[in-house]
């Protein structure tokens, strides 16, 4: 886990307490919302391309993975752009060519573009999921339901 400058220890211990196998990182940046920064799943992360490499590698070194700087439509804001699971990502429908790729290849997961919320780009402000389900928010129509479920493989047809 990634945490801001200014949490306190009883925070970090309280993380600690519900498993102790956790790896957890203070950053000592101006940055306080890093779920706003990152995009990761269990094979990558793709990162605000403003981080400082030395940054950039003890975010690699925490969450054990690949991590890269991009962007998502042109934006650096890639943990809010998007939402990743090992089965899928969805992103704003921007998403550019070159930064599909890349997503692709970073989080070793098919990447496709939709919206939520009766078209709000920034898909993980009203979602949240796992590799087996997700929640979306209240206002969620139901095509973008059905691009979610397609994108991040949590349908299964044949139940």
């Amino acid at each position: 886990i990634v945490l801001p400058h200014f949490v306190r220890e009883e925070g970090i211990q309280a993380i600690k307490s519900i498993c102790s196998e956790i790896n957890v990182a203070v950053m000592n940046t101006k940055t306080t919302a890093y779920g706003n920064v990152i995009l990761t799943n269990d094979f990558g992360a793709l990162v605000d391309p403003r981080i400082r490499k030395a940054d950039l590698n003890k975010i690699a070194d925490t969450l054990g993975v690949e991590t890269v700087p991009g962007e998502i439509a042109g934006l650096p804001y890639v943990g809010s752009l998007a939402i990743a699971t090992n089965k899928g990502v969805l992103a704003h429908p921007l998403l550019k060519e070159e930064e599909q790729e890349l997503l692709a290849d970073v989080l070793k997961a098919p990447v496709d573009v939709g919206t939520i919320n009766c078209g709000i780009p920034y898909v993980a402000t009203g979602l949240i999921g796992s590799s087996h389900t997700v929640v979306a928010g209240s206002l969620t129509t139901g095509p973008e339901l059905f691009i979610i479920g397609q994108a991040l493989d949590v349908v299964k047809e044949d139940e």
